[in-house]
């Protein structure tokens, strides 16, 4: 359900029974005196020759004077048409409601003893709401061309059916355009009725969601006289919107541009929306009235959107030769349309009814009976046997009319609410755009749309506008209001960090980093900012922070100016500008110098990155070993002495000094290998080792926020920062291990001392005071570890507030021109402290093997591919040695120098006998099997021979 299905169940309701009470207290229908009831029910033919329907409208009005030409015409068109009602004409019976929720009601009642199964109308959403009662109790389906009151819409009211477009709708339509164009606060100036106050209720709700608000209502009475509305719009322009949005009665809604005309109020700044009130009159003068118009230049107006079909355009064609007009202009608005579908959704759902069946009785009400001595004949009020199932036919109707596709949703609403988006200029109108529920704002028309996917093809923008007074650039929508109340501007009165702000006895009676900013983004603005500073705080300590937002926040202060961080709770509660400062907390502690110490030449390295560097080494010499050993007599020898070469060898690379050659191809390659991850090895040895023992190291116990968050030593934090909340809350820091510090002072003593001394191991705090205590106490403190915070300074103002935005487009040109810089070293110019700062363990500058577990890898590979190369291929040397048949020759015998004289054959495969086979020389083994060869031919020659 969209808007209002809930009404206020006591208010309306009420109010609408008194009223029919009272009319029905003073209202005796004398040519139904003498009519006797009997109660019983009065039947008419399957197909009766007549129906009548009902109309109730202003006839001397501007809705009124569309609307009457255009009921008669339909009548008559549907009359004269054979395909629809045949055999039955449609007759109607014209009310006039005068404007007049009281003529209206009697009207109605008089209406309804004609037995109408239908009643049209009326405009006015007021009387709407009175008559709805009746049509309720005598089950007669009510269709308004013209009341647009969204709550009308609710359960209350069943049998009240709107054919023309809820306000609703556009509401929203003005929201959009108000987003669109950038505006955050609207005055809605209305007629205190039914139709104005429901209307701005739905507006206030489409503006909240788009973060924007009605900030100011202007009602006035229906029929206020011009001294009334004069006054309204004087209180009005002391406002500081400047965009007025007017939802009033087409018969009364030009003398607000008159008496606006007259005040100046349609000059340039100016922002002027009216609703489809405005078109309605526009389009129903003619001719132009030129003082009208002049009045009108550069409103912006909504007018129901019908499209051009043929439909219509034959309509307007007939319009100004329909023999109902009087003598009248024009009169001619889309109500008119609106009006004339009415009668042919009553026509179509008649034909469709009477096509099923239906029959239109009509019987009595036994609760609208006579009590004793009653002159009221509550008994002449008959009721539609057959309206709920005719309001059931006119909801499930679908036919194509004059203003469009004329169909109901669940929410009997019309399907696709559209509307032109009008620009008012010289004689006439320009559509600068549509709006449509489907796709919002855009220059394509709706019916284009609706063959799409919602917001494809659609830009969603508008054609240019001409405003009051002949601006093309888009106002601002907003103005310092008149009333000459400067801003009151909270700032906070510091006890430390004068340098940010401070309080000063010359005006404007404060100053420092952050007012200075200010008001030279001030002095950018297009326009002025009369303001006041208001000292926040008792001068003694510095005042809590948030404590300020939530000042502004609650509309103590207007803004608020100072070294303000924009933090996430805060930004809840108001809103900032651009940063014009960058921050984040910081932990800042005592260092000293790194002292010297003998085992200096350990610390390049951590124990791990000794531990594999050594194992390396060991394992690089031992596959070498195994490499050369059968190549290489440099590699062989007694037990003992192969082991001291693996040794010598090993760590003789670490200085290029091996004096062994390689002899083998295995061997080179590996070698190679070694000896470039040797020499990243040194010269990174050499590189870290330098720097430890030339440059001045200092050292700190505290490595940053990790090693602070898990010890228990107490922490600093300035009075009145963040930073105390941003322990406790996100990283849960025990508050008891918090020291709150006021001043530089304070700090110093509080470091110096220690956690054993009473003090603190660090302070926490933002890096622009961490930056200017450091340098005041020439840089004896260091900030250790990353910024672990990222944040900003800004100006804080209340939420929606046009100026934050202004200022921070006036911040970031500050910054883009060099000025800022400029307020930066006026006040804040300090020294550097830049020395590198190392852990207690001097960790941070030793080198780790996370930086050459590449090396060792690519090293450790190309040792297990030699070694597995070498392996085959003694493998297969040995296959070659025990594979001659045993017959053929004598195996020779191998003595080896530590066994005895007993004798082994090659042919044993025993692990052993591979071993003696891997520790022969090369050469010796390739001379064997040379021999075997050539002694395996001579036996194969003789048997030849």
């Amino acid at each position: 359900m969209v808007g209002f299905l809930i009404p206020r169940p006591c208010h309306i309701t009420t109010r609408g029974k008194i009223l029919f009470f009272i009319v029905l207290s003073m209202w005796v229908p004398m040519e139904v005196i003498g009519r006797t009831g009997n109660g019983n029910v009065s039947s008419s033919s399957s197909r009766p020759s007549s129906v009548k329907i009902g109309a109730l409208f202003t006839y001397d009005s501007v809705i009124g004077r569309a609307a009457g030409p255009a009921i008669a015409a339909a009548v008559d068109d549907v009359n004269s048409d054979p395909s629809i009602l045949p055999g039955t004409t449609l007759n109607f019976v014209n009310r006039d409601t005068n404007c007049s929720g009281f003529v209206g009601t009697m009207e109605a009642l008089q209406l309804m003893e004609n037995e109408v199964v239908a009643a049209i109308g009326p405009q006015s959403s007021g009387i709407a709401h009175v008559i709805s009662h009746v049509v309720n109790e005598l089950n007669v389906p009510l269709l308004s061309f013209g009341a647009t009151d969204p709550t009308l819409t609710s359960l209350q009211y069943p049998y009240f059916l709107r054919t023309t477009q809820s306000d609703y709708y556009q509401m929203h339509a003005v929201a959009d355009l108000v987003e669109y164009y950038g505006w955050r606060e609207v005055i809605a100036i209305f007629v205190d009725d039914d139709y104005g106050r429901n209307g701005i209720s739905v507006l206030g709700d489409a503006l909240s969601k788009k973060r924007a608000k009605i900030s100011y209502k202007a009602p006035f009475s229906p029929g206020a006289s011009r001294s009334a509305i004069n006054s309204l719009l004087v209180g009005a322009n002391l406002m500081e919107s400047r965009v007025f949005v007017v939802h009033v009665n087409p018969d009364t809604g030009l003398t607000i541009f008159s008496v606006a005309k007259s005040l100046g109020m349609t000059a340039g700044s100016y922002v002027w929306i009216a609703t489809d009130w405005l078109p309605s009159v526009l389009d129903s003068t003619e001719p132009v009235d030129i003082d009208t118009m002049n009045l009108l230049q550069g409103v912006v107006a909504l007018r129901h959107h019908t499209p051009d079909t043929d439909l219509k355009k034959n309509f307007i064609s007939r319009w100004k030769n329909l023999k109902y007009k009087d003598n009248s202009p024009s009169g001619f608005n889309s109500y008119a349309l609106y009006a004339y579908d009415s009668v042919w959704l009553v026509a179509h759902a008649l034909d469709a009814l009477l096509n099923e069946g239906g029959k239109f009785t009509f019987s009595n009400d036994p609760k609208l009976h006579d009590t004793n001595g009653s002159m009221l004949n509550l008994s002449s009020l008959r009721v539609f046997d057959g309206g709920q199932q005719f309001l059931q036919t006119l909801l499930r109707m679908n036919f194509t009319g004059l203003s469009g596709e004329i169909r109901f949703d669940a929410d009997k609403n019309l399907v696709n609410p559209a509307y032109d988006v009008l620009n008012i200029g010289g004689t006439g109108s320009r559509r600068i755009g549509y709006w449509s529920n489907y796709s919002g704002l855009s220059v394509v028309a709706p019916e284009i749309l609706y063959t799409k996917p919602p917001n494809s093809s659609s830009n969603r923008h508008l054609y240019s506008v001409i405003w009051p007074g002949e601006i093309t650039a888009t106002p601002r929508g907003w103005v310092f209001p008149n009333n000459g109340m400067p801003l009151r501007i909270a700032v906070p009165n510091r006890v430390s960090y004068n340098e940010f702000v401070a309080k000063d006895k010359s005006p404007p009676g404060v100053k420092g980093y952050c007012i200075d900013v200010f008001e030279a983004a001030v002095n950018l603005l297009p326009y002025p900012v009369p303001h006041n500073y208001i000292m926040y705080g008792n001068g003694k300590r510095n005042p809590i922070y948030n404590d300020i937002v939530q000042q502004v926040a609650l509309n103590k202060f207007d803004a608020a100016v100072g070294d303000i961080t924009i933090v996430t709770n805060r930004t809840k509660l108001v809103d900032f500008t651009q940063p014009y400062m960058e921050s984040g907390l910081v932990v800042v502690a005592p260092v000293q110098k790194l002292k010297s110490s003998p085992w200096a030449f350990l610390k390049p390295f951590t124990i791990p990155m000794w531990l594999v560097t050594g194992g390396f080494f060991l394992f690089v010499g031992a596959v070498v070993w195994i490499l050369e050993h059968r190549f290489n007599n440099e590699f062989r020898g007694p037990p003992s002495q192969q082991l001291v070469t693996i040794f010598w060898f090993s760590f003789s690379t670490m200085f290029f000094s091996h004096r062994e050659n390689t002899v083998s191809s295995l061997g080179r390659v590996v070698l190679i290998v070694w000896l470039f991850v040797v020499l990243i090895i040194n010269s990174s040895y050499t590189a870290s080792l330098t720097s430890i023992l030339t440059v001045q190291q200092l050292t700190s116990q505290i490595a940053g926020i990790d090693s602070l968050i898990s010890s228990t030593e107490p922490i600093g934090v300035q009075d009145g920062s963040f930073a105390w909340n941003y322990l406790v809350d996100e990283l849960k820091i025990a508050e008891s291990r918090l020291v709150k510090l006021k001043n530089m002072e304070e700090y110093s003593i509080a470091l110096a001392r220690g956690p054993k001394g009473g003090g603190v191991a660090a302070i926490v705090d933002e890096l622009p005071y961490i930056e200017l205590f450091m340098s005041k106490t020439n840089c004896e403190f260091r900030t250790v570890g990353q910024e672990f915070t990222k944040s900003g300074w800004g100006f804080a103002f209340q939420r929606d507030s046009p100026l934050a935005i202004d200022l921070s487009t006036a911040i970031l040109q500050l910054s883009e021109n060099g000025d800022l810089q400029k307020i930066h070293n006026k006040w804040l110019t300090y020294n550097e402290c830049s020395m590198d700062l190392s852990p207690a363990d001097g960790g941070g500058s030793r080198l780790s093997l996370k930086s050459f577990w590449g090396l060792f890898l690519i090293c450790g590979i190309a040792c297990f591919l030699a070694l597995i190369f070498f392996f085959c291929r003694v493998c297969g040397q040995f296959r070659r040695f025990g594979s001659e048949d045993e017959e053929s020759i004598e195996t020779e015998e191998i003595e080896h120098d530590t066994s005895t004289s007993g004798r082994r054959t090659l042919r044993s495969t025993s692990f052993k006998d591979l071993i003696d086979f891997i520790d022969r020389k090369e050469a010796e083994i390739k001379e064997i099997l040379k021999r075997r060869n050539s002694d395996n031919k001579r036996p194969s020659q003789s048997s030849d021979g």
